[in-house]
């Protein structure tokens, strides 16, 4: 229960220090989670990650529930859950009910426009890292291209996507004999 309170904690500062979504939120769990706590490497919240984004829900929810089972089995993952969600959660209720009345002033769209821009420099500052840790070496390197342009320009399907990647990193596993570079 002790493990489970500390989950909690850890995820609701998580919560109510993140703004900019699900992957504006994942250096701070890298900064939180690996290198403050140690309670995953780098490589492990990489695959959280992966497997966040290919199970439904918001990636930084099931990111928090995975870290939290692996911790502390079912009562660490709704806690984890429960911290990442809840504060935010009623932050953003009281917000939106004091915006209501202000939506409509332009010098609040144009503040909206500016945080807009901004999450989207700290997504791309995000991906830049992932991409550097998750694509170290040429077949990496190809499937990324590979996968990044069937999505952007030809539109595929995610899972046919997910799945094609993972039969392509099996393939070069076989290839390597096993060995992970």
């Amino acid at each position: 229960m002790r493990e489970a309170a500390l989950l909690f904690l850890v995820f609701a500062r998580v919560g109510i220090t993140t703004f900019g979504g699900g992957y504006a939120i994942m250096p701070v769990l890298d900064r939180e989670l690996v290198k403050k706590r140690g309670w995953a490497s780098h490589e492990e919240l990489l695959d959280y990650y992966a497997v966040a984004q290919c199970t439904p829900g918001v990636i930084a929810v099931n990111t928090s529930t995975f870290i939290g089972y692996r911790r502390a089995g079912v009562t660490g993952g709704i806690a984890a859950t429960l911290g990442l969600v809840f504060p935010p959660t009623v932050i953003i209720c009281v917000i939106a009910a004091a915006l209501s009345g202000f939506m409509y002033l332009p010098a609040v769209r144009h503040a909206f426009a500016g945080i807009r821009v901004c999450v989207c420099v700290l997504i791309a500052k995000t991906l830049a890292g992932m991409l550097k840790k998750s694509a170290p070496d040429l077949p990496a390197k190809a499937i990324f291209t590979a996968v990044f342009i069937l999505s952007a320009f030809l539109s595929f399907p995610t899972a046919a996507l997910v799945a094609a990647a993972g039969v392509a990193g099996l393939a070069i596993s076989a290839a390597r004999g096993g060995r992970v570079k």
